[in-house]
């Protein structure tokens, strides 16, 4: 652990604390560009030192690592505004829906209620007009009476039907009302799920982008030595497959590739004693 910590003071990493006074990582990935050119027009960067490499690779990986935070961070945000943005938006239509099926409801029943008063005070109306002239003329217009009361009953039976068909056409209208809140409401809520999956499925990207960066850590620490060198892991061994028999091809092709073979041979001989002299 004090390895550790020892390798990011030293290569500059002070924690996400102090991320804020630091400056952002486009702003650190443009000064190591800077100071790249700079070495390249001092000299080749094949002529730096080991030393120097080492220290540049270490700055450009935690340039990248700082940059692959900060772009967490920002989508956390995003993913986190996002949810409540769409949570107050479906909540503020639930409510307008909600109220205004409320005043549907009210005003359908108030009008219902009115028009069942007015039908019943008109039937008693009548009736009463009925039953009036029939007593008064009831010894002189005994058959007039009759037909009277009888027109009277037919007249109150229509206006009470009347009353009854508005009344339950206004139940079926709002029970349409209803049904179309129900069916806004459901799919508010399937877009809200949905919102809700791809939230979860970003999450799960950056996961797994921050732990790739996390393995990526850990082999280059793995690769220091408690100084902060390179382990150097030696020459590198490369098996020889002269010995193995030749695939079945044209001869033409065969040969031009075991002369490529060949050619490479002394190339990787070269490389490896370069590294074995370093």
């Amino acid at each position: 652990m004090a390895e550790k910590k020892s390798f990011l003071n030293w290569v500059g990493f002070t924690g996400e604390d102090d991320s804020s006074n630091q400056p952002s990582s486009v702003d650190r990935i443009r000064e190591l560009e800077a100071q790249i050119a700079d070495l390249k027009s001092r000299r080749d960067i094949t002529g730096l030192t080991k030393e120097e490499f080492e220290i540049l690779a270490t700055e450009t990986a935690m340039s990248m690592i700082k940059s692959a935070q900060a772009r967490e961070s920002k989508a956390q945000a995003a993913a986190s505004r996002l949810v409540s943005e769409t949570t107050r938006a479906t909540k503020e239509e639930l409510e307008a829906a909600d109220a205004k099926a409320r005043s549907i409801l009210s005003g359908a029943e108030s009008r219902g209620r009115k028009y069942i008063q007015t039908a019943e005070a008109e039937a008693d109306e009548r009736i009463a007009q009925a039953e009036a002239e029939a007593e008064s003329l009831m010894e002189s217009k005994k058959r007039e009476i009759s037909t009277l009361a009888t027109a009277a009953r037919r007249e109150g039976e229509r206006i009470i039907t009347e009353a009854t068909t508005e009344v339950s056409g206004y139940r079926q209208w709002l029970a349409g009302v209803i049904s179309e809140a129900e069916r806004l409401y459901r799919i508010q809520k399937q877009s809200l799920d949905a919102a809700e999956s791809a939230i979860q499925q970003s999450r799960n990207r950056l996961d797994g982008a921050f732990s790739r960066l996390e393995e990526l850590q850990k082999s280059v620490l793995d690769n220091l030595n408690a100084d902060d060198t390179l382990i150097n892991p030696g020459p590198l061994k490369i098996s020889s497959r002269r010995t193995q028999p030749a695939l079945d091809a044209p001869r033409k092709s065969v040969k031009k590739t075991t002369k490529k073979a060949a050619k490479k041979a002394p190339a990787k001989k070269s490389a490896a004693k370069k590294s074995a002299k370093r």
